[in-house]
């Protein structure tokens, strides 16, 4: 019978935040797995902003390097998706000879972790309009501290979708002067009209149906009724859900009433034994962010084994042994 492999800590989500934590616990010598799917949210984006050293990297080439750099300390990266967790039959998780978890995978064998850390990060909604997915990423941007300031001082748009898009319009006029709120589906209040107002926000009303493209570029958004306006670029605030749905939630986990997983300050959930980091416990969180996020995870989540492991020792004959020796030793 094939035996289950083991791992101290199993990290599902190869982003920011999984790759920062497989460095913290690959240097703290502990047996980890990276199992990452092969999809990052920020794939369409050519370059990330806001990380210091790394401001402008290509998102895929600050993946690239943290892969090299876990394996450096025998990190092992698996690529493939989680397809379910539960706890491990006879699994004690104070005991660093059992394991808690068992990480059921779509093509590997399963794998059973004393540890767990999900960093899978979320999935956003975005409109159905054409032009939209080709863009996202590119002129179609959501996030104006990652993306406003290459864009800063041009026509922008702000498609208005779901609450919260009149604050998003509100937050880009900080970056241009030219502003234009596409109301589209969204119902706005006469507060809201008198916000915008008073910021020179122009409000156009009336149904987007595409956005419009030429020679590889967003040049304007076209309205039901024919109307044409440009614009470099169009921002939208998404709805976002934790990727994938259900799995932390399989294990019991709370979440709170927006649908993210519940954690403390150290990325805990409600259950022992399991940690969340990133965008998938914090829906607002950039890229340094949620490498911070990820490597105070790792802190926290090996000195939770450490515990584990005197537990162990002193609860056993042979630790036991081991701790009367040095009382006897020291008198």
């Amino acid at each position: 019978m094939e035996t289950t492999k083991q791992y101290d800590v199993v990290i599902i989500g190869g982003g920011a935040a999984g790759l920062s934590a497989g460095l913290v616990l690959g240097r703290a010598r502990r047996r980890v797995m990276v199992i990452d799917a092969g999809s990052p949210r920020n794939a369409p984006a050519a370059h990330m902003q806001g990380f210091l050293s790394r401001d402008g990297m290509p998102p895929s080439e600050l993946l690239a390097v943290g892969r090299q750099e876990i394996a450096t300390y025998g990190v092992e990266l698996v690529t493939d998706t989680v397809t379910g967790l539960e706890l491990a039959a006879g699994g004690d998780f104070c005991s660093p000879v059992d394991v808690s978890y068992r990480v059921h995978l779509s093509e590997g064998a399963d794998v059973d972790a004393r540890r767990l850390l999900v960093t899978t990060g979320v999935s956003d909604d975005i409109p159905d309009l054409p032009g939209v997915r080709e863009r996202w990423g590119r002129d179609l941007l959501h996030c104006p501290y990652c993306h406003g300031w290459e864009v800063r001082d041009e026509p922008l748009g702000v498609l208005g979708t779901i609450p919260g898009s009149v604050q998003h319009a509100l937050l880009i006029r900080q970056w241009s002067a030219d502003v234009t709120f596409f109301a589209h589906t969204y119902g706005l209040s006469d507060t809201e009209r008198r916000q915008l107002d008073a910021r020179d926000i122009t409000v156009v009303t009336g149904e987007v149906t595409r956005l419009v493209v030429e020679d590889d570029r967003l040049t304007g958004v076209e309205l039901s009724d024919g109307r044409f306006v440009a614009r470099a670029a169009v921002f939208v605030r998404p709805g976002i859900h934790p990727h994938p749905d259900g799995l932390l939630a399989s294990l019991g986990c709370s979440y709170d009433e927006s649908g993210f997983v519940i954690t403390d300050r150290t990325g805990l959930t409600s259950r022992p034994g399991v940690w969340a980091a990133g965008n998938v416990a914090d829906p607002r969180a950039q890229v340094i962010t949620a490498a911070g996020a990820g490597s105070a995870a790792a802190i926290a989540i090996n000195n939770d084994l450490v515990q584990a492991d005197v537990d162990w020792a002193v609860r056993t004959d042979h630790g036991l042994g081991r701790l009367h020796e040095r009382v006897l030793e020291t008198g």
